[in-house]
């Protein structure tokens, strides 16, 4: 499965609304390259009335005005221009700034089981690749567009003002652009389409081959990843060969069609001269107008190629917002904190359900742990506990409102999910606590690391709260990632809290150790407890044994163990180890 593509009618009305909202700014650089073009064009003007008055014969007085004239208009040229990229340049910042806020938004509440089932290599295609596709085009290529459209059309319009039938020759290999860039347009969406997918499919394959290479090395799985890496390489590698081919005819029929108009200028104004129906000054003005836009037209067409690779890169970047919900909140209102599992069913893949009809009754304010061996479904059902999925089958409710009816932000307050899997963001410690509760003042945070065991390490650092983390700021442990994803959790404030082996990056001393600290803030609570160490199930109130996708053991530890059936031997089996 992959994730949506927006179409081209959306990608454009999406695009000039982002543009519509900074008018503005965009009228005055647009304002600003219509000057620095009517600057650049004054050169060959000026140069074409000073070759016609020294063949009809001048004074050097007038020569030396004009000169000064020509200082004076490369010179404001110069201001304007600087001013003009200036201005283009913070324009291209905000604008991309804006999108790159509006998808982040997007993307942080997509539905998980939507992401899951279109894996990791479409989604981090679409936030890597893509963005810096767009970024580059919106940071360098909408200034330049603007810049050169506004050169090209007055270029025209000057050299038509300085004669109208010379002029006439620039238009001689317009027919050879317009087949051309046609033929290309036609077909280049199309394959920078394809050319994304495959990048970001390749991305997924070494992505996976990163993430699990431990598991590869020991299943002896190397040669089989390097065939599926090659062969997605290869394709990739296809889809840019088709693209380059496309540039490379694009490029040469280009180049055809700058000569032709540079030669018509001259052979047709040597005829109008003859015919005396204009001057050399004319036909010069006009043929340093078709050299001069030659250059422009050029890079504009650089630009419109760039253009359809960003197109390509849009569409795939709006289509993320084309997702449909996994949940519609109702309105309703949870009756109490009490929440019920009745007969869940799950399936990542239709007709393949990796939860059974399962059955659960948490009591407010127990401990419930979760055990049974690798596979069973026990993160599967703390998803479901969590709200994180909406189940196929059967619901789960809080106060007798499904945990699926609720916003997210509402959900968030009944229950949270804490996984093994910890994220640091950049910036400070106090920004990454702060993402649980923006309110939190100091001694909050102060209290949500003591309660987490996480006080003694933080106040060692030299900046203390302040100290940067994340990519290029101090490098957290596993360990240490993991507490700080704890007490957000605490400054979160849930009733209900699943925790999916939140302590397994931990040695079994300080795991232990931590989850006394955290006995404190849990009390009064729900808590799920999923956990491969059994430790935790002994201090549980009750223990729920999951295999292949259903509760097969319910109980206190005491009942379980003297039950004598799988708890017991999973039991005796950790007290060995």
């Amino acid at each position: 499965m992959q994730l949506p593509v927006a179409d081209a009618a959306m990608v454009r009305a999406r695009s000039f609304a982002l543009l519509r909202q900074h008018r503005g700014k965009l009228t005055r650089v647009v304002g600003l390259q219509a000057l620095a073009a009517i600057a650049a064009l004054a050169l060959p003007w000026l140069l074409g009335d000073l070759i016609d008055a020294v063949a009809a014969g001048t004074t050097t007085d007038y020569i030396d005005r004009l000169g000064l004239v020509l200082v004076g208009v490369v010179l404001v040229q110069a201001f304007v221009v600087r001013y003009a990229h200036r201005d283009a340049m913070i324009l291209g910042e905000e604008v991309f700034a804006q999108l790159r806020e509006e998808f982040l938004g997007t993307v942080t509440h997509l539905p998980l089981s939507t992401v899951e089932r279109a894996g990791t290599g479409d989604l981090l295609g679409r936030t890597t690749n893509d963005v810096d596709r767009v970024q580059w085009m919106i940071r360098f290529g909408v200034p330049r567009v603007l810049v050169l459209t506004a050169t090209i059309l007055l270029t025209v319009v000057a050299a038509l003002l300085a004669s109208p039938l010379v002029a006439i020759s620039m238009v001689v290999g317009v027919p050879i652009l317009v087949v051309a860039t046609r033929r290309y347009m036609r077909r280049a969406t199309p394959a920078y389409l394809r050319n994304s997918e495959e990048y970001a499919r390749l991305n997924g394959v070494l992505t996976e081959s990163v993430e699990h290479a431990a598991t590869i090395d020991a299943l002896a799985l190397g040669r089989r990843r390097r065939t599926v890496t090659d062969a997605s390489i290869k394709e990739t590698w296809d889809t840019e060969i088709v693209t380059l081919k496309m540039r490379l005819s694009l490029f040469f029929w280009l180049g055809v069609s700058f000569m032709l108009p540079i030669a018509a200028a001259l052979l047709w104004g040597a005829w109008l001269v003859e015919a005396d129906l204009t001057t050399i000054g004319a036909v010069t003005t006009v043929a340093l107008y078709s050299m001069q836009v030659r250059p422009s037209v050029d890079e504009l067409l650089f630009w419109v190629d760039e253009l359809q690779v960003a197109l390509a890169s849009l569409s795939r970047i709006f289509g993320v917002g084309l997702v449909e919900p996994d949940r519609t909140p109702s309105g309703e209102e949870p009756a109490d904190e009490h929440i019920e599992a009745q007969d869940v069913r799950y399936a990542y893949r239709e007709g393949q359900d990796v939860l059974h009809g399962v059955d659960l009754d948490l009591v407010p304010g127990e401990r419930l742990a979760v055990v049974g061996p690798s596979g069973a479904g026990k993160s599967t059902l703390g998803r479901m506990l969590a709200g994180i999925h909406p189940p196929t089958g059967g619901r789960v409710t809080v106060g007798d409102v499904p945990l699926v009816d609720l916003p997210e932000e509402d959900l968030r307050q009944h229950v949270s999910l804490v996984t093994q899997e910890h994220h640091v963001f950049v910036g400070t410690l106090a920004d990454n606590l702060r993402l649980a509760d923006s309110g939190a003042d100091k001694s909050r945070l102060r209290r949500s690391l003591a309660a987490v065991d996480a006080l003694g390490w933080v106040d060692e650092l030299d900046e203390g709260l302040e100290t940067g983390v994340g990519s290029g700021g101090l490098e957290l442990t596993p360990a240490q990632a993991q507490q700080l994803a704890l007490a957000r959790l605490v400054l979160l404030d849930p009733h209900t809290l699943v925790l999916d082996e939140a302590t397994s990056l931990l040695d079994p001393r300080a795991a232990r150790h931590l989850e006394r600290s955290l006995s404190a803030v849990l009390e009064g609570r729900t808590v799920v407890a999923i956990a491969h160490r059994l430790h935790t199930a002994h201090d549980a109130d009750r223990v729920a044994v999951v295999e292949d996708g259903d509760i097969v053991e319910l109980g206190s530890h005491d009942e379980l163990v003297a039950a004598g059936k799988e708890y017991a031997a999973l039991w005796h089996s950790w007290q060995q180890e």
